[in-house]
């Protein structure tokens, strides 16, 4: 992979957990930004955020961003003001490192919840990770940041904008814990496009509504999912709001990193697209589909590769739609239709729909029969092995 200039990157293992899902890896990133860098940011909207979230959003909101620190096997949430306390620690020995103001680091954390970072191994891991600073460390970055991930999730885009080369890399986590609000994840970009701070933060918001915020594993939003956007301008490329061939590229990127979680979903077998056409609005056909991305009772007929399709039914009821037409309503799985006029299409064969699902991709279409709006989301099935390793996680 092309360097992005501006961006140094290094990992290092400080031993954070003694889990057996981190055996082996390093458990410690840090992300060294140059300065004059833009750096934009979405973080999880879940009511319990880790004291890491707060304290990045805090901080992104009030000076520039010169280093991002991210561990694994340890949470940090759901530990009060100790947990500020030591996120803010951990800030200050990397900013010991780099020789920058602590107060420009940001942190984030993704392992178990509810317990206390250990400080002297994050002191070890952040060392190691600072040694081994290097501008080309993105596959190593994107195993480090990983918890039950079976694979690093790595995606780049090299484009031309007015004859000169501009990079895009992007890596991200996630297996479990996954559902949309903001942002689901985490997940790190970077360009060496110039990009002024509001448009990356406005841009930013807009394509992880259309990306990440449009995958579903289990239905669960993590109390420390983020997404972060930085720009360093060090390619000489400008970007602006009509750089349709930078913007494309990016959510190209966006949008295959999200795939990626779904195709690594914990105990996953079935990646699934659930299109939900014909909707009065956006947020209705957003609403169907999750209700049906997020169902128990879909994803173990998935499992199953059984076109049992009264359970969408049952879904889309329970989006509370005002003035559902029954008779309107469409649904496909793949290309075999299903369902017309609100029951059973004559066309219907169950042989055929159970072939479809047999496969390791495919979609559920419904149509509402009431707009025009159009909404898509990923989800994917729910497994015996999805309970096994949620059950063993922590021992």
């Amino acid at each position: 992979m092309s360097a992005i200039s501006g961006v140094r990157l290094g990992t290092g293992r400080g031993g954070i957990s003694a889990s057996k899902v981190y055996e082996g890896r390093d458990d410690v990133l840090v992300m060294a930004i140059d300065a004059g860098s833009s750096v934009a940011g979405v973080f999880t909207q879940n009511g319990f955020r880790a004291p890491p979230v707060d304290l990045a959003e805090d901080r992104l909101a009030k000076r520039s961003v010169r280093a991002l620190l991210v561990n694994t096997g340890n949470a940090n949430a759901a530990t009060g003001e100790e947990g500020f306390r030591r996120a803010e620690d951990c800030c200050r020995m990397l900013a010991e490192h780099l020789q920058i103001d602590p107060e420009s680091v940001l942190p984030f954390s993704t392992g178990v919840i509810g317990e206390q970072l250990p400080l002297e191994a994050m002191r070890k891991g952040i060392g190691k990770a600072t040694e081994s600073l290097t501008q080309d460390a993105w596959p190593r970055a994107a195993t480090a940041i990983m918890t039950t991930d079976s694979v690093p999730k790595l995606r780049t885009r090299n484009l031309e904008i007015d004859g000169r080369p501009v990079h895009i890399h992007g890596i991200a986590k996630g297996a479990g814990m996954i559902a949309p609000n903001m942002a689901t994840m985490l997940a790190f970009i970077a360009t060496d496009a110039g990009i002024e701070q509001a448009l990356l933060s406005q841009r930013l918001s807009r394509l992880a509504q259309d990306s990440f915020n449009c995958v579903t594993v289990d239905g669960d939003t993590s109390t420390n999912d983020a997404c972060i956007l930085v720009a360093t301008g060090a390619s000489g490329v400008r970007v602006g709001e009509q750089s349709e061939r930078f913007w494309n590229a990016l959510v190209d990127l966006m949008n295959e990193l999200a795939s990626a979680l779904i195709e690594d979903a914990e105990g996953g077998n079935k990646t699934v697209r659930v299109i939900v056409e014909g909707g009065r609005s956006r947020d209705e056909c957003q609403r169907v589909a999750r209700c049906i991305a997020e169902s128990p009772l879909v994803k173990t007929a998935i499992f199953a590769e059984d076109p049992n399709w009264g359970r969408i039914c049952m879904a889309i009821g329970n989006a509370g739609l005002e003035d559902l037409d029954q008779s309107l309503v469409g649904l496909h799985i793949g290309e075999v239709p299903v369902m017309s006029g609100g029951s059973a299409s004559p066309e219907f064969v169950e042989e055929a729909a159970n072939l479809v699902m047999r496969t390791a991709k495919y979609s559920l279409r419904v149509s509402l029969g009431r707009g025009s709006a159009q909404v898509e989301m990923l989800t994917s099935d729910l497994s015996h092995e999805y309970v096994k390793i949620n059950a063993d996680y922590r021992t």
